[in-house]
């Protein structure tokens, strides 16, 4: 698991959009070329040594998560194949915009 650079106590109270974005983008550089990745991943590595602490990024993180994949940085996945970034519900993946 990639390792980032963990969010102060306060996290809980709203994440950095940037510290995500970053955060994300490490992740998909360091997933395999036609691999996928659970959000959670990135929430509980921000979370750091806090474990209690990664739920809360979840909102936050795909606030992020859809501005990046509107932009074409980022695939959101469901259930194996491409989502709206605008229209989908549910459990969901990410994956790199490199993705065929």
């Amino acid at each position: 698991m990639p390792h980032a650079t963990p969010l102060p106590k306060s996290a809980e109270q709203g994440a950095d959009a940037a510290r995500i974005e970053q955060a994300l983008l490490r992740h998909a550089a360091q997933t395999e070329r036609r691999a996928t990745f659970c959000p959670s991943e990135v929430a509980r590595a921000l979370s750091g040594t806090h474990p209690d602490q990664w739920g809360p990024l979840m909102i936050p993180l795909r606030r992020v998560a859809v501005a990046m994949a509107q932009s074409g940085r980022l695939v959101i996945y469901r259930k194996g194949k491409p989502a709206d970034p605008n229209n989908f519900k549910g459990v969901y993946r990410l994956g790199p915009a490199c993705i065929d």
